[in-house]
């Protein structure tokens, strides 16, 4: 077993927590091995059904050494969500409850792990007219006209410059008459605590981890990650959720002749260190007391 891993029961969930290419899914591999579970997955990417390669899901030989749940199992132009996720999630927590196997959660999606743990605003379903609505309001205005419309405390709270967060927080305005914000003060208690699990956060050095996402997009390209984004060409929609992908704009971009591969590969790789150094700010504000695995 990993020598930076504390303590804990057997049979204790585990999170686990870290930016791409740190080694989540090798760690959440190891715990399986020496103390069995089903790893879960908690990335936002993962759950693309043509995303195998360029989202790094793990590869088949992977899932042949322990069970693994929710990779890929969403078509593009399906909806999802974080409350889609822990709607996913529940049963699985339950099972463990009731003498089924334990989970280990892993991703890199912060959102859905902090939800699980802290809770998540019990929000009703986006109705499909208002959805259309705002859809046709962000192709033909942007998304700053939505974002103007917020109530003070949701406008202080959302990302500005992520259009779909603002188009979220704004359908939930539209559909329920009540702010984002105030759906989120009355966050029931979570579906697994902190005190419930084992939670673990990869802590990587930045030019450690830089060099890593360099090469495993190479190796991205070795094993087919154009003929993924060639397949999904007829159907590109750079703000669909599942295009957000790292990497998938830039190689559509060389695929329909507006540059080369090298400036594709450089941007790409570019993108992926940047979405890094993201996720790393998250964990670090909002992963305080999650116990620390420090890479390499």
């Amino acid at each position: 077993m990993n020598d930076n891993l504390p303590q804990f029961r057997p049979d204790a969930p585990v999170l686990i927590a870290g930016a791409t290419a740190s080694g989540k899914s090798a760690l959440a591999l190891e715990i399986a091995r020496d103390g069995g579970g089903v790893i879960v997955n908690a990335d936002a990417l993962q759950i693309w059904s043509c995303w195998r390669v360029l989202s790094a899901r793990p590869s088949a030989e992977d899932e042949a050494r322990a069970p693994h749940l929710l990779y890929g199992h969403k078509q593009p132009g399906e909806d999802y969500s974080v409350g889609h996720w822990l709607r996913e999630a529940q049963p699985l927590i339950a099972a463990h409850r009731a003498g089924g196997p334990r989970p280990i959660i892993v991703g890199g999606t912060g959102l859905y792990l902090t939800a699980l743990t802290e809770g998540l605003a019990d929000i009703p379903a986006t109705p499909p007219e208002v959805r259309a609505e705002a859809d046709a309001r962000r192709t033909r205005e942007g998304h700053e006209a939505m974002l103007a419309e917020l109530d003070p405390e949701t406008r202080g709270r959302v990302d500005p410059l992520n259009p779909m967060r603002v188009q979220r927080a704004w359908e939930v305005m539209r559909a329920t008459g009540r702010g984002l914000a105030a759906w989120q003060d009355d966050t029931p208690p979570p579906l697994l605590p902190l005190s419930d699990c084992v939670p673990l956060v990869i802590e990587a050095d930045r030019d450690w981890l830089a060099e890593r996402i360099d090469r495993r997009f190479d190796l991205m390209l070795e094993q087919g990650a154009l003929d993924e984004v060639r397949a999904i060409l007829p159907i590109w929609d750079r703000e669909a959720l599942w295009a957000k992908a790292i990497g998938a704009p830039e190689l559509v971009d060389y695929l329909r002749g507006d540059c080369d591969l090298d400036e594709a590969r450089a941007r790409a790789q570019a993108a992926s260190r940047q979405y890094a150094k993201r996720q790393r700010t998250w964990f670090r504000a909002r992963m305080r007391d999650w116990h620390k695995i420090v890479r390499p």
